[in-house]
């Protein structure tokens, strides 16, 4: 285990959980592990960390083992030198902290970017894997004209400067993620401080570039789907989502056989941060029935 500590900015109060720490292929890995019960294991996006699931966890760690990891170059996780922030790359920083940590039955809670990394990371450890949570996300190449673009514009050189320099995802994405409730000032600076220099905001720019540039590694993912297909899974959805919409939640009702779909109406992107009471309460009913 690395000798890692947590900032001092992070406040307790908003964040009232232990950090720990693992070395991971010389990537420092910040990870919560609270409660106990069977294991819910979080999974984040772009540009977020453990700290979008707190509300979440709060609620429910009283009943389960609640595991929430920050990818490196996100949260107070810190990558190695050489580390390419590629979506395969945290697929395998996320199968070895589950090795690590020797998790098991676990649920996978997925949302955004963490979609396709932690089913990749399924796919390698498909005993570990009991159950299924997806909220806005996709796991296969997106072939819509929309997003196409949107890769290649917010990917491309003058995209990453603005993200490296102005923070460009967490100062507009972030707020507009979120449709139902209103981020303070102290929850913003939690995203902001934890991309607080263009060099730490280098895995943040590599995503969107990703989205087309990764294709091969969705398209494996999307291969690897039918192996996942029967297992449990609860999708719950904000349907103000500026990123995935009604297609996307379609496609997800017809790879997972046994589903249960909870709408969480005019919630956005964030639907986790955005309505985290109904997120929570949607894995506990799921869960006890």
């Amino acid at each position: 285990m690395t000798v890692a500590q947590r900032p001092g900015w992070v406040d307790d109060k908003l964040f009232p959980f232990e950090s720990r720490f693992l070395d991971v292929d010389g990537n420092s890995v910040h990870y919560v592990d609270e409660g106990a019960g069977p294991t819910l294991l979080f999974l984040h996006g772009n540009p977020t960390w453990s700290f979008v699931y707190r509300d979440v966890i709060a609620a429910l760690r009283n009943e389960f083992r609640c595991v929430a990891i920050d990818y490196p170059g996100f949260g107070l996780s810190a990558a190695r030198s050489g580390y390419r922030f590629l979506p395969l790359e945290h697929a395998r920083v996320t199968a070895a902290v589950i090795e690590a940590l020797g998790l098991s039955g676990i649920t996978l809670v997925v949302h955004d970017w963490g979609g396709p990394i932690g089913l990749a990371a399924a796919q390698q450890h498909p005993a570990a894997v009991d159950r299924l949570v997806v909220a806005n996300t996709a796991a296969w190449p997106i072939d819509a004209l929309r997003v196409q673009v949107m890769s290649h514009v917010v990917g491309g050189p003058i995209g990453r400067l603005l993200i490296r320099q102005l923070n460009l995802f967490v100062n507009a994405m972030i707020p507009a993620g979120h449709r139902l409730t209103k981020l303070s000032a102290e929850e913003m600076a939690h995203y902001r401080q934890a991309l607080d220099s263009p060099a730490r905001r280098e895995g943040s720019a590599v995503f969107p570039r990703e989205i087309t540039g990764s294709r091969a590694f969705l398209a494996d993912v999307e291969a690897g789907l039918p192996s996942l297909a029967a297992l449990p899974a609860l999708i719950i959805w904000g349907d103000g989502d500026i990123a995935f919409g009604d297609e996307e939640l379609r496609r997800w009702e017809s790879i997972l056989a046994d589903h249960q779909t909870v709408v969480v109406e005019g919630a956005g992107h964030f639907v986790q941060s955005d309505a985290p009471a109904r997120f929570a309460a949607a894995i506990r009913d799921w869960y006890g029935s």
